[in-house]
C-alpha cells in the first residue's frame, strides 16, 4: 500500500512540474502554440487543479507569483515522509 501512495505521489510531482514548465512555454510559443502542446497543457491542469485551486485562493497575493505548486510539492514531501518511514 505504501508503495501504491508513493507511486501517485511521484506522479502527482510530474504533473506540477510539467504545470510549472508548461506556464513558461505556452507565453513563449507566440499567438498560436502548438496543438498538442495545448492538450498537454489542458490536461496538465485539469489533473492538477482540484489541488493547487483551493489551495490558490487561501494563500495570501504575492504581486503576481503562484506559489501554490510549492505549497503542494511541500506537502507531497512531507506525505512521502511520513510513508516511506512506515515500510
Amino acid at each position: 500500500m505504501a508503495s501504491l501512495i508513493n507511486t501517485i505521489l511521484t506522479l502527482f510531482t510530474i504533473a506540477i512540474f510539467a504545470r510549472v514548465i508548461l506556464s513558461f512555454i505556452i507565453p513563449l510559443s507566440g499567438a498560436r502554440p502548438h496543438p498538442i502542446v495545448v492538450s498537454i497543457n489542458t490536461m496538465v491542469n485539469q489533473v492538477t487543479e482540484p489541488i493547487l485551486g483551493p489551495i490558490r485562493r487561501n494563500l495570501p497575493s504575492f504581486g503576481g507569483f503562484d506559489f501554490s505548486p510549492m505549497a503542494v510539492l511541500i506537502v507531497i514531501w512531507l506525505l512521502r515522509e511520513v510513508v516511506v518511514s512506515r515500510i
